[in-house]
């Protein structure tokens, strides 16, 4: 709960970099709203929305049982995929495994995603997929939020071969996300040597977990607020190198970031502090608008753009400048190629 209110309280930023990102118009786009498809394809993910509830919630008693009971209905209402959030608390007491298992029970055919850290083990992990009736496990890399956590993890060895082992003995696809501070090529090329079906890069821009943690601190460490992979250059990292699912998620607020998230390479975008918010302010009803609102708004632009559907976005031209122009320049990427794309 102190994550969900400081998560609320601290807000989200806009440095993700997509602002950076300018779209270019397309006059004559020779089709119509009604011929737009949010149809994505995902490989082994098996996604059917290219938008999707990313992990937040449970392990927190009553209140958390009631915000993911929400959300798992907005899912259902929707027909998006949604994750839970990391269910280690609940293996640790298995009094908190309710505040998970009430995602199932809402939503009993929907597409739900567990969720670990990097410091699970096969056996949790095994654990964690039986306990909701997962489709998908997402693992988390947290070391920024770990190491500004007062009683967080210090030590983050094995990391990759845990993630490895677990891949290979699970039955349905491995997810390895970052939680708000972007995953790099350097760590994408590592990730692409083993099993996992898909990456969400969790890109810095959005919720702050540092900020977030430095609220529960005596002595701030304010040289972690800043820190990261910006959202829109971590798509172009991973997809670089990592051939097959790259989801993005970070401080994406509305449909035009999810638009620019898909001409820059993704394959599905997740939102959470979006959609936290909402289902806060707004409550069930309010979330489902939204997420109606979001997808109609999608819909209009890739109109707008030409692309019939989300894959079609990632041959749209786009102008980037400013510091994403300067931060790909000098990680050797060429900004101008995003400029001279022929979306045919």
């Amino acid at each position: 709960m102190d994550h969900i209110r400081f998560a609320v309280s601290t807000g989200q930023g806009r440095e993700t970099m997509f602002d950076d990102v300018r779209l270019v118009h397309q006059a004559l786009p020779s089709l119509g709203v009604e011929d737009i498809s949010l149809h994505i394809r995902t490989g082994d993910l098996k996604l059917e929305s290219p938008v999707f509830i990313n992990a937040m919630t449970g392990g927190g008693g009553t209140e958390t049982t009631k915000l993911n009971g929400l959300l798992a209905r907005a899912a259902k209402e929707t027909g998006l995929a949604m994750a839970v959030g990391s269910q280690m608390a609940a293996l640790k007491d298995p009094a908190e495994r309710t505040t998970y298992e009430i995602v199932r029970k809402e939503n009993p055919d929907g597409f739900i995603m567990g969720n670990l850290g990097s410091e699970a083990s096969v056996s949790q992990a095994q654990q964690a997929v039986e306990m909701i009736g997962a489709n998908a496990l997402q693992i988390h890399l947290n070391v920024i939020q770990e190491l500004t956590m007062p009683e967080g993890d210090r030590d983050f060895k094995g990391a990759l071969e845990r993630i490895a082992a677990i891949a290979e003995s699970l039955h349905v696809p491995v997810v390895v996300k970052e939680t708000g501070f972007g995953i790099s090529r350097e760590a994408a090329e590592k990730l692409a040597n083993t099993g996992i079906a898909a990456i969400d890069v969790g890109g810095f821009g959005g919720t702050n977990f540092a900020s977030i943690e430095n609220e529960r601190r005596a002595r701030k460490l304010s040289y972690f607020q800043d820190w990261g992979v910006p959202t829109a250059v971590s798509i172009i990292e991973v997809k670089e190198v990592f051939r097959k699912t790259v989801l993005a998620s970070g401080g994406i607020q509305h449909a035009q970031d999810a638009i620019k998230a898909f001409v820059l390479g993704a394959d599905a975008v997740g939102l959470a502090g979006a959609f936290l918010k909402q289902a806060l302010e707004g409550g069930e009803k309010g979330l489902i608008e939204e997420i109606g609102l979001l997808q109609e708004d999608m819909r209009m632009m890739m109109t707008a753009l030409g692309a019939a559907e989300p894959a079609r976005l990632r041959s749209c031209p786009a102008i980037l400048s400013g510091g994403l122009s300067h931060y790909l320049t000098m990680r050797g990427y060429n900004p101008a190629m995003y400029a001279n794309r022929t979306n045919n």
